[in-house]
């Protein structure tokens, strides 16, 4: 069974806003079996909604919108919708009621504005809103389904699981996606494909894409199928192949982010962590904290730009810094293992580099980055070349920081390693 997605709202053909919804309507209709043949976004014109709506239903079954219900002029797809179906508008008196009662629950007096929303096309079905004043529809004509939902996510999502579910339940094929994904720390895309493509290409049924970003790469391998335990059978042995073909690089095979595999590994093997950060500015503090529960093994950052900062905060000499420079081994190894004091941490993590775009010199040009991770047993460090601009460079050194903390449990500590990358 084939779907449609339609975004209306001029605001979305602007770099001002992202068309969030369609992804989340693409996870939920998958696993219905539905695949989403092609995704819209068409403007407030209800010339142009009604086209890309008529378009949509000559090519797939189902028909998905979001926006445009609300109640000003320029919400329009009510009725582009109602002039190609040939469907009268009509005032609905229990919308209606539902509007002014909500209204009422806030203390506030409704527009006269709010009564476009109670315009339903004949025939067709209430979706309540849980969040909002516009509820959705559904209407069904020559063995179409369209279904139409309001743009602000917080009312969507919880409409499409509180109404749309059941229905599309009772119309979903037997065939279902079967899904399975890798992803991989600080491997280049080429690499990856490379180990990794004469495995995934023996398995003609299974759809493989290979999404690259700054030091990530995510692996998906899918299936459709109305056999479920074939399928899933088929999917694991492909994952498990893959897997052994990309070693230790393989931070996840579940969807976790690599900031949530290294809360799980601290807090696996009772243990905390801190940083030092130069050139990222806390950016690897941020991504850590931003796990629940992250205070049990994390216990905090210095981010200490200036030279004066790093010694006086993290007891870096500064005639250490005066003889090797800012950005060194030897200063990343004194910031890790000087927070890793100060605080007390099983783990110290320390950064220095040059993010850009100055900065650099012959010996030392942008994208040079030092990390070092210190524990009791001694402390490893790496050299990076990194490319891009300065947010790519702090985000990749940000990504190989987080996977020197996991590789420390993977693999041991040798005392005083240092590795070039």
């Amino acid at each position: 069974m084939k779907a449609e997605i339609i975004a209306v709202g001029a605001e979305l053909l602007t770099p001002d806003r992202l068309d969030t919804n369609s992804l989340f309507l693409t996870a939920q209709l998958n696993r219905f079996g539905i695949e989403v043949a092609r995704k819209t976004v068409v403007s407030d014109d209800v010339d142009d909604i009604r086209n890309a709506f008529r378009e949509a239903l000559d090519r797939a079954e189902i028909v998905i919108s979001s926006g445009g219900l609300g109640p000003t002029e320029d919400d329009r797809t009510r009725d582009a919708v109602a002039q190609l179906l040939g469907r009268r508008l009509q005032l609905n008196e229990d919308v209606l009621r539902a509007i002014e009662q909500r209204f009422q629950r806030f203390g506030r007096k409704m527009a006269e504005i709010n009564k476009r929303q109670a315009m339903v096309p004949e025939g067709a079905t209430i979706l309540e809103n849980s969040r909002g004043t516009a509820p959705g529809l559904w209407l069904e004509a020559s063995e179409r389904v369209v279904i139409l939902l309001p743009g602000p996510p917080r009312e969507l999502q919880p409409m499409f699981e509180d109404e749309v579910e059941k229905r599309l339940a009772r119309r979903a094929p037997s065939v279902r996606l079967h899904h399975r994904q890798l992803r991989v720390a600080a491997m280049p895309e080429s690499e990856v494909d490379q180990r990794i493509a004469p495995i995934y290409t023996a398995y003609s049924d299974v759809q493989t894409t290979v999404l690259a970003a700054p030091g990530d790469i995510e692996v998906h391998f899918r299936i459709w199928s109305a056999d479920a335990q074939p399928a899933e059978k088929r999917l694991e042995e492909l994952q498990q192949r893959a897997a052994l073909a990309l070693g230790a690089s393989v931070y996840s095979t579940d969807g976790q982010t690599l900031e949530e595999v290294v809360g799980h590994q601290l807090t696996l093997h009772q243990a905390t962590l801190a940083t030092a950060e130069s050139c990222t500015g806390g950016l690897v503090a941020e991504r850590v904290t931003r796990v629940a529960g992250s205070s049990v093994y994390f216990l905090g950052s210095v981010v200490c730009y200036s030279n004066e900062l790093k010694s006086a905060m993290v007891d870096v000499p500064a005639k250490l810094i005066a003889a090797h420079g800012a950005v060194s081994a030897e200063v990343a190894v004194a910031l890790a293992e000087g927070i890793r004091r100060r605080v007390g941490a099983t783990l110290g993590l320390g950064i220095t580099g040059i993010a850009g775009p100055s900065g650099g010199s012959p010996e030392k040009p942008v994208g040079t980055v030092h990390i070092a991770v210190s524990g009791r047993d001694g402390t490893r460090e790496r050299e990076l070349h990194l490319i891009g601009d300065r947010e790519r460079v702090r985000w990749q050194a940000s990504q190989i920081a987080l996977d020197m903390v996991r590789r420390h449990f993977l693999e041991g500590q040798s005392p005083h390693a240092s590795g070039k990358g």
